[in-house]
């Protein structure tokens, strides 16, 4: 019977607990991302690049791995 928690991880090369660290910081990530992209929104003179900075910086990482 194949593990449901370490089939996926083992996939990318990691280990359980490092990828749910992986996947936890990111998701929090694109949270806090979320909110600032609002914030943009109705103040567009506010952020004006970050988000889409952050955006390509975590898709170089996701990409090496």
């Amino acid at each position: 019977m194949k593990n449901l928690f370490t089939e996926h991880p083992k996939q990318v090369g990691e280990g359980y607990f490092q990828h749910c660290w992986f996947a936890v910081k990111t998701g929090s990530k694109l949270m806090v991302w979320g909110i600032i992209a609002i914030i943009h929104g109705i103040f567009p003179f506010l952020f004006i690049t970050y988000v889409s900075e952050k955006i390509k910086q975590l898709y170089l990482q996701i990409n090496k791995r």
